[in-house]
This record gives structure tokens, sequence and C-alpha cells, in this order.
């Protein structure tokens, strides 16, 4: 019973990520770390679930920018102490992978508690990886309960 209560939650946050990102525009250009990945189309503002107004907070990722890899984004305090709070990547329902972003394992802000996660067309990216086809699909990234990832054929 336990284990239905995990995939209801990972559910419903994968429904947020992507209801998040269509209210939100996207920003003009990918950040530094998908600026030469394929298929990066562009930044959105992301506010998670437990959104902080006014606060600044900080994360880690524990993937960076890599789409065949499902990341979790883990908050801490400036030092890097992880402090319960976490969300996954997610798959948007138009098909676009939400990647959150920098490097991984770097400590980083999010003024107002706002993220800019990168959006990767999983198709192109794929396609530059010199694979036929490919999809965003639903992964596991510990300690998120879920994630997603570029899905590669």
């Amino acid at each position: 019973m336990f284990a239905s209560y995990r995939v209801i939650a990972a559910l419903v946050i994968s429904m947020f990520l992507a209801s998040c990102a269509h209210q939100q525009k996207l920003e003009s250009t990918p950040s530094a770390g998908a600026k030469d990945i394929a298929g990066a189309k562009g930044t959105f503002e992301f506010k998670p679930a437990d959104w902080k107004e006014s606060e600044t907070s900080f994360w880690k990722d524990s993937d960076g920018v890599k789409p065949g890899v499902a990341g979790c984004h883990i908050g801490t305090d400036e030092s890097g102490t992880p402090n319960g709070r976490m969300f996954g990547e997610a798959c948007l329902a138009s098909g676009l992978l939400v990647e959150s972003n920098p490097g991984a394992d770097q400590v980083h802000s999010h003024k107002n508690d706002i993220g800019h996660p990168d959006t990767i067309d999983c198709k192109a990216w794929c396609k530059s990886s010199g694979k036929s086809s490919g999809k965003c699909e639903v992964a596991k990234a510990p300690p998120c309960e879920s994630s997603a990832m570029c899905a590669c054929k």
C-alpha cells in the first residue's frame, strides 16, 4: 500500500511540474550548461511546491545538465548541507524534458526561491547522439521520488 502512495506522489509531482511549465514563458536562451546541447530550447521560471516567497534558497543538482541521466535538485543551506527539500526532473505534456542545472553538486542560489531549469527536446538530443529516436521518460533519481530523462532508441 505504501508503494501505491509513492506512485501517486510521483505522478502528482510530475503533473505539478508540467502545469508550472505551461504557465511560465520560456526564456530566450538555454542555461550556460545547456547552450551547446542539441535540443536545448531555453529555461523557464519554476517555483517548487513548497515555494518560499522572498527567500533566497540554495540547491545542488545531482547530475548537472545531462539529459540522459535522471537528476534530483536537492535543497541545501549555503554551505551545501541538505535541508530536506527536493524536486526531480520531469516530462512536460509537450514531450520536452525539464532538466535542472547547473553542474553536478554545484551549490547555487535561487533568488525568491525560483529556479530556471532548461527544457530539452529529447528527439533532437538523441538524434545528435547517433540514435534514431528518443523521448522523455519518467525515471528514478533518489532521493527524489520521481524524475525523468531522455531515453534514446
